[in-house]
């Protein structure tokens, strides 16, 4: 699996807040803001919004992911 990029530290604060809000239904409650976005022809929001759904799945995940030192 590839790393999601995470741009600053507001991308991990959305994530974790919508992970605390929606618990396993947050990567589609990313997604549907991501959709939004899009409808609105906001282009960045759209891409902050799906590196967001990625990053909770990462985050989400019970097994390392990657190299383990």
């Amino acid at each position: 699996m590839q790393m999601p990029f995470v741009a600053d530290r507001k991308s991990y604060e959305d994530a974790a807040e919508l992970i605390a809000m929606f618990g396993d239904n947050a990567g589609y409650e990313a997604a549907a803001r991501a959709d939004r976005s899009l409808d609105m022809g906001n282009h960045i929001h759209f891409c902050h919004w799906r590196q967001i759904e990625r990053l909770i799945v990462v985050l989400t995940h019970y097994q390392p992911i990657g190299t383990v030192h």
